[in-house]
């Protein structure tokens, strides 16, 4: 279970592919729908929210 009270950036930088609310959040982020975020995470192969961002920039638009 996450401690609120440990906050040092580390899950700011990744997605939890499995909450919906955050990949929401994060394909809103990238302005492709929450499908499209997913199947961008797998292809990327990553969580990173920078390298799925790096990975759509490069291959899909």
């Amino acid at each position: 279970m996450d401690d609120k009270r440990k906050q040092d950036g580390r899950d700011d930088a990744k997605v939890d592919l499995n909450d919906p609310n955050e990949v929401s959040y994060a394909a809103q982020q990238a302005n492709v729908s929450t499908e499209k975020y997913k199947q961008y995470a797998k292809a990327a192969g990553t969580s990173n929210r920078e390298k799925i961002l790096q990975y759509i920039k490069s291959n899909h638009r």
